[in-house]
């Protein structure tokens, strides 16, 4: 019973979305104005075969993971998300848990933003979504590289350049933001398996984590290597959604600068080389 009531409001939720609501292309004739499946398995990466399994009842336990990508790349409200939950016979995440609903607002927002490299990371700095020109620019990242905290303590592959000062003081902000939210939400399960995981990978986070500082990642300056258009020094803003606690990352470029012409050109080419 709840599997067909799960796949019916698949479905229904999937004929809502127009491709153009979400920065898909048309693409020719179409015999309905919704998504089709090949395309909510492109937004929320899940295979289009699950979700014809979803949809026709033959797939009965989906991952809170799967439940949570398809509620995202569906832009469900935080009512219908939790919907979706009970109809998968998962708990909606709770209150104690970082939040990790993008809201129809903030998924606008990024919309009017196509010229502007735009990520969406929750509270434990786990990357939810980004625009292709964020993607571009940083590259991309998958599994557990889309938390920040973690590239940035156990990866050394980064586009970013960093001297060491400013890699300690990124890393001591970076720990520092993560106790705080470990703080606020203290029944994440995923969020202290973040923090274990650290503490025993390695040993300056677990120094930095002993030393109890409290504190915020903020905006700073950056530069970045690209491997196409050279080195772009692009002021990086980090933006807060009210009662999300989710974070905005914006990266832009001083008008009238080579690093303003070489974000343009990269919204050319680099788009054009995600898509290839």
């Amino acid at each position: 019973m709840a599997t067909t009531e799960l796949g019916v409001a698949l479905r229904h939720w999937r004929d809502r979305v127009s491709p153009q609501a979400v920065g898909l292309s048309t693409g020719g004739r179409r015999r309905a104005a919704g998504l089709r499946r090949e395309e909510l398995s492109q937004l929320a990466g899940v295979s289009a075969d699950y979700i014809v399994r979803l949809e026709q009842g033959r797939a009965t336990k989906p991952s809170p993971q799967i439940v949570e990508a398809l509620a995202r790349a569906l832009r469900l409200t935080q009512g219908e998300r939790a919907h979706l939950f009970r109809l998968a016979g998962l708990a909606p995440p709770g209150p104690g848990t970082v939040p990790r609903h993008i809201t129809p607002g903030v998924h606008r927002v990024l919309d009017r933003l196509t010229g502007t490299p735009v990520a969406v990371f929750d509270a434990a700095w786990n990357q939810l979504l980004a625009n292709p020109l964020y993607t571009a620019l940083m590259g991309e990242c998958h599994g557990d590289d889309l938390n920040g905290v973690r590239r940035n303590f156990l990866d050394r592959d980064s586009r970013v350049r960093h001297t060491p000062e400013s890699m300690g003081a990124l890393r001591a902000a970076l720990v520092a933001d993560l106790r705080r939210t470990s703080g606020r939400y203290p029944h994440d399960a995923n969020l202290q398996s973040l923090i274990a995981e650290l503490r025993r990978r390695s040993d300056h986070f677990g120094d930095l984590w002993e030393s109890g500082a409290v504190g915020e990642h903020e905006a700073g300056r950056k530069t970045i290597d690209h491997p196409q258009v050279g080195a772009l020094t692009l002021d990086c803003d980090v933006l807060s959604a009210v009662g999300s606690d989710l974070r905005i990352m914006v990266y832009t470029a001083q008008p009238g600068t080579e690093d303003a012409d070489r974000l343009a050109l990269l919204s050319v080419i680099g788009t054009q080389l995600l898509t290839g």
